[in-house]
């Protein structure tokens, strides 16, 4: 289940970088396995997580969806290969940056409760990757600064475990957030 996790993931994050709707289909997919992986170890911020990024690839698929129509009916064009980007508000980052610091003392509390082995860093993974998540819903291009810091702890929790698959799957898509930061940076038109 992890191999198949790692070459979904794989498949995911090059349809994340190129900014394809059907990376939230794909998504499902490797949320699923990701699931099943993580709650057979006990790292249940991780399981959350992953149910997160399951309910939230149905909502990408359809606000995505809704931004490509919006972006029709408006007349613009939208050339193949344009990155579709929104703004990022400072309210926004505030709002984020509580909810970072929150949401991880009070997930670590929970975990530290079902006896997580690593509760501080499964949790602080759990909530800043939900956080990223739904920049990347938003289409907001500093979301890739948050997969970075994320994907880099997920490959040192993974390892830390024994998940030596998970952890290439994280340290893959550490690499790959700083390389779908510079495609998103060079085609990225904003929207909004």
């Amino acid at each position: 289940m992890e191999i198949f996790t790692l070459v979904t993931g794989v498949i995911y994050i090059i349809l994340e970088i190129r900014q394809k709707n059907l990376m939230w289909v794909v998504g499902i997919l490797t949320s699923i396995a990701a699931m099943w992986v993580f709650f057979r170890q006990g790292l249940y911020a991780s399981f959350a997580l992953n149910t997160y990024y399951l309910v939230t690839s149905f909502i990408g698929l359809w606000q995505w969806r809704k931004d490509i129509d919006r972006i029709s009916q408006d007349g613009s064009e939208q050339k193949d290969g344009t990155v579709r980007l929104k703004r990022l508000s400072v309210k926004t980052v505030a709002v984020s940056a509580f909810a970072v610091v929150a949401g991880t003392l009070a997930l670590a509390f929970l975990m530290e409760l079902l006896e997580n082995p690593m509760s501080y860093l499964d949790s602080a993974v759990a909530v800043l990757s939900a956080v990223a998540t739904w920049w990347l819903v938003r289409c907001y291009i500093q979301q890739w600064w948050l997969w970075i810091a994320a994907d880099t702890v997920s490959t040192v929790l993974c390892a830390s475990q024994g998940l030596w698959w998970m952890a290439a799957l994280y340290a893959a898509y550490a690499v790959s957030a700083i390389i779908g930061y510079i495609h998103w940076k060079k085609h990225g038109r904003y929207i909004s």
